[in-house]
């Protein structure tokens, strides 16, 4: 055994646990990596804090919060781009791998980030977005001039004295026509995304070259991992195949993991993350468990781990079957017992507020369901994510006119709707649901002027609730929903068993409560949540009368099994 896990043994006795204890738990887990181990915060650097007044979150405004981020018990940072961009896509489109974006600020801004992140303990994970570009990237600028030019095999161009190109959806396009016509070469280029953002050709190994030296160059400035995004789309099938009638229902089975795409992760291991102890992960995850699985398979030598959206596309604006939850999440378990890493997460930049989809919003409901939601998070095997702003149980928008919204896909359907002339009611009500600019209003530090977030205009409209849920209030109340995600890390960090240790669904059939147990080294917890505004009973067989509270939801936990309305408690069980 090495000196680090020694140490960690030893800390652990400081936790409650004794080192014997823990030094065979350790033994146990002979492939323990600190991203494993992590407990992930996702920052939206435009919403998170202004610090110059133009109404645009910023780098300095991070770092004006380090100490917030620190006190949350994050040991991770994952930041969404902050690359140079034109912000068609809010920053998904880069034109500049290797700058920063003059609305976040400066390269010396990062250095200073990064430097601020890693003496608090906190490793920063930056969003690669190298399935597409901007139109603006300087590769693009010369792909588009010549078909002659050395970079046109960097992209996907389909000559027009070809005729028409196979149909391809796309997912932002006003008219979901993922190939647009550029009458400078006359020809046309694939963006699965928005036009202005050209899908890079992973074909072309100077292309992939190109992509490892961005990668080596962050890793060089020691960054801790990356992100990847979209990128099971970045293979393609380039003999351009025509798909059945209705493939757009379920274009993911068209465009995820194809040929090559394996090819490409291998090498980008060996040339890039394998020099580096750095985390990865695989936004999206093919179309079945086993893709999922071979993508972070270590014995594969491709990522770290995966990042499947199953779990997140449950929720509808007509409410979920907790069934299907508990059965999506126990399904993912089972695939990833014995090898390869989950993440664990129910919200991100890509969707609405984690408590108005999976919880209950409404006054009386909304701490006590954030702070279920947060349990489960933090109780599940796998490396758990947490969105900016969740931790204060931050509500969706309430938007209802579509001037409020500034999201490119959202705005593009809009029109599409309109020139479909498409049901706009029904339309608005799910855009209200499920809009990603619900996630991506401004972060509420307190009562002031636009929830502390600027003294500026805001990019987006602040949400009015910002009086009453905002992080300054939240501070000095013990029981409010950010002291609560405070005391749940603690509790992961200090409990091995829920990083590793073994899940065990209970009571499978129960429509209202999620129940299950975790083991390691003979500690057992047992996690009960009830997902209903109503009393709902959890029924595990399990004996609770020495059974030990480590954090509940309520003053008083349940010792019945009788769970009150969203009540959340995890228990040590007693041999």
């Amino acid at each position: 055994m090495n000196k680090l896990f020694i140490a960690l043994s030893c800390l652990a006795a400081i936790a409650g646990l004794s080192c014997q204890s823990k030094k065979t738990a350790v033994a146990e887990q002979p492939d323990r990596k600190w991203w494993k181990e992590a407990v992930v915060y996702q920052i939206y650097p435009r919403s998170f804090k202004d610090a110059n007044g133009d109404g645009i979150g910023d780098l300095k405004g991070i770092i004006s919060k380090l100490d917030y981020i620190k006190s949350l018990g994050v040991t991770a940072v994952w930041l969404n781009p902050i690359y140079s961009s034109p912000n068609d896509d809010n920053g998904y489109d880069v034109s500049d791998y290797r700058n920063i974006m003059s609305d976040f600020g400066t390269m010396a801004d990062f250095d200073e980030l990064l430097k601020g992140l890693h003496a608090r303990g906190i490793k920063l994970v930056m969003d690669l977005v190298v399935n597409h570009s901007s139109d603006e990237h300087d590769w693009f600028k010369q792909s588009r001039s010549s078909r002659t030019s050395p970079y046109r095999d960097y992209y996907h161009w389909w000559n027009a004295e070809r005729g028409t190109p196979p149909p391809r959806y796309s997912l932002f396009d006003v008219n979901h026509d993922a190939w647009r016509y550029d009458s400078l070469t006359k020809a046309y280029y694939l963006h699965y995304f928005s036009r202005k953002q050209p899908d890079l050709n992973w074909e072309n190994p100077k292309l992939r070259k190109e992509v490892y030296a961005i990668m080596k160059f962050w890793s060089d400035k020691g960054i801790d991992g990356f992100r990847l995004d979209a990128f099971g789309f970045a293979a393609k099938d380039t003999t351009w195949p025509v798909y059945p009638k209705g493939y757009e229902s379920n274009f993911s089975k068209y465009y995820a993991l194809q040929p090559h795409l394996h090819d490409y992760l291998k090498e980008m291991n060996q040339e890039v993350l394998s020099k580096y102890d750095v985390m990865s992960v695989a936004e999206g995850t093919g179309n079945t468990y086993e893709d999922a699985h071979n993508m972070v398979d270590a014995d594969r030598h491709e990522l770290g781990m995966a990042y499947p959206f199953e779990a997140v596309d449950i929720a509808k604006p007509d409410g979920y079957s907790v069934l299907h939850f508990k059965q999506v999440f126990s399904k993912w378990d089972s695939v990833f017992v014995e090898k390869g890493w989950l993440s664990v997460f129910l919200a991100n930049h890509d969707q609405a507020r984690l408590v108005s989809r999976f919880g209950n919003d409404k006054p009386a409901f909304r701490s006590l369901s954030s702070k279920m939601l947060t349990t489960f998070i933090l109780t599940m095997r796998g490396t758990p994510y947490y969105y900016n702003g969740d931790e204060l149980g931050m509500t969706n928008a309430g938007f209802t006119d579509i001037k409020d919204y500034r999201d490119k896909a959202t705005l593009n359907e809009y029109q599409h709707q309109i020139n479909i002339k498409g049901d706009m009611k029904l339309f608005m009500k799910n855009t209200e649901f499920s809009c990603r600019d619900n996630s991506r209003t401004p972060f509420q530090w307190d009562g002031t002027t636009n929830g502390g977030f600027s003294t500026g205009n805001p990019w987006i409209k602040v949400n009015p609730n910002y009086n009453t849920i905002n992080a300054a209030a939240q501070e000095s109340d013990p029981n409010s929903t950010l002291n609560y995600f405070r005391k749940a890390i603690k509790l992961r960090h200090d409990n091995l068993v829920l990083v590793y240790g073994k899940y065990t669904l209970l009571d499978k059939d129960n429509p209202d409560t999620y129940a299950y147990t975790r083991e390691l080294d003979g500690k057992k917890l047992l996690v009960l949540l009830n997902f209903r505004d109503h009393i709902a009973a959890a029924k595990t067989g399990l004996d609770l009368s020495k059974a030990k509270v480590l954090i509940s939801n309520y003053d008083q936990a349940s010792a019945d099994g009788k769970l009150k309305p969203y009540e959340a408690v995890v228990y040590e069980l007693q041999n």
